[in-house]
């Protein structure tokens, strides 16, 4: 029984994170797009750099998304093929 709550745990702060709206419409990006800096998410969301980062953190401790540098730029990705089927599940779109 323990081995099962402790799975239930870890779905459960999965979907604390993807609980804000923000960051669910963040992660709905990324999955659209691939992948992407701050830079741009803040000019589609239409939100300070800094909430949008505050957002990203902890989506990133949440294991949600991922990073790779390019340069001086963060590019932020969802690889996860189950948060990517929760996420089209969640937002009731079709999966590509």
């Amino acid at each position: 029984m323990n081995t099962n709550v402790k799975a239930y745990e870890q779905a459960a702060e999965l979907l604390k994170a993807l609980a804000h709206p923000i960051r669910l419409c963040i992660v709905r990006g990324l999955i659209g797009k691939g992948s992407c800096n701050v830079s741009y998410m803040q000019e589609c969301l239409g939100l300070p750099q800094s909430t949008v980062s505050q957002h990203l953190q902890k989506l990133r401790a949440a294991g949600i998304v991922v990073t790779s540098r390019s340069g001086l730029e963060v590019h932020y990705s969802v690889p996860n093929a189950k948060v990517q089927a929760l996420v089209h599940m969640i937002t009731g779109e079709e999966e590509a």
